[in-house]
C-alpha cells in the first residue's frame, strides 16, 4: 500500500480526534474557569468522589486505619487558651484521679485539639495505645466516632480496656469507662487546624 491510498485514512481519523479533543476542553474549560453554579457543583462532587474513592483508601492503607481522616466536631478537647489556663478551670479532676500536673505536659496535644481540625489517624495492629494518647473510636451511642484521651487502661479477662476523657469535659461519660480494643480506630498522630470547618458549615446548614 503507498503513501497515497493510506492519506485518505489518515484524513477521516484527524478531524474525529480534534473533535474529541475539543469536547475535552469545552469541559476541562466548563470546569475549572466557568462561574456557573452548575460548574461549581461538579467541581465539589469530583472532588468528593477523588477524596472518597483514591485519597482515603490510599491513606487508609499507609496508615493502617479504614479512617485515616477525622473531623472534630464537638469541643470536647478544647484548651481555650494556654495549658496553664485550661489546667486551672480542669485540673482539680486530674488530681483527684491521681494524675499530676507533670503528667499532663508530658503528653502530645496538651493544648488540646479544636473543633473543626482534621485530626490524621494511625491505626496500631496490637491497640498498644498508652495513657496520653488521643484515640478515636466508636460507640452505639452516636454515629461519628468519639476522639477523646486515654486517662488509664486496665486488663479485664485477658483483654485490655481503656477508660478515656475528653480534656474540654468537667468529667467523663458513660462509655468512657469500658472502651475495647474492637472499638478503636486508631490515634491521633497530626492536625489539620480548622479545614474540617468547611464540612462542618455544610452540614449545619442542612440540618
Amino acid at each position: 500500500m503507498n503513501e497515497s491510498e493510506k492519506k485518505p485514512d489518515e484524513k477521516e481519523h484527524k478531524p474525529a480526534e480534534e473533535k474529541n479533543k475539543s469536547k475535552f476542553m469545552k469541559v476541562w474549560d466548563f470546569l475549572w474557569n466557568s462561574n456557573s453554579i452548575w460548574a461549581w457543583i461538579l467541581d465539589l462532587a469530583i472532588i468528593f468522589l477523588v477524596v472518597k474513592f483514591i485519597i482515603f483508601p490510599v491513606f487508609g492503607l499507609a496508615l493502617g486505619t479504614s479512617l485515616p481522616f477525622v473531623i472534630i466536631e464537638s469541643g470536647s478537647m478544647e484548651h481555650q487558651g494556654s495549658f496553664d489556663q485550661w489546667f486551672a478551670v480542669h485540673g482539680q479532676w486530674y488530681i483527684d484521679n491521681n494524675i499530676s500536673r507533670e503528667t499532663l505536659t508530658s503528653w502530645k496535644w496538651q493544648d488540646g485539639l479544636d473543633k473543626g481540625d482534621i485530626i490524621i489517624v494511625q491505626g496500631l495492629k496490637d491497640f498498644n495505645y498508652e495513657r496520653g494518647d488521643v484515640i478515636i473510636f466508636k460507640t452505639s451511642y452516636q454515629s461519628t466516632p468519639i476522639i477523646h484521651r486515654v486517662i488509664d487502661k486496665q486488663n479485664n479477662n485477658g483483654s485490655t480496656v481503656f477508660i478515656t476523657k475528653g480534656d474540654h469535659n468537667d468529667g467523663q461519660l458513660p462509655y468512657e469507662h469500658d472502651v475495647k480494643e474492637e472499638q478503636i480506630v486508631g490515634r491521633a498522630v497530626g492536625r489539620i487546624p480548622k479545614l474540617g470547618w468547611i464540612k462542618l458549615f455544610f452540614v449545619n446548614l442542612f440540618r
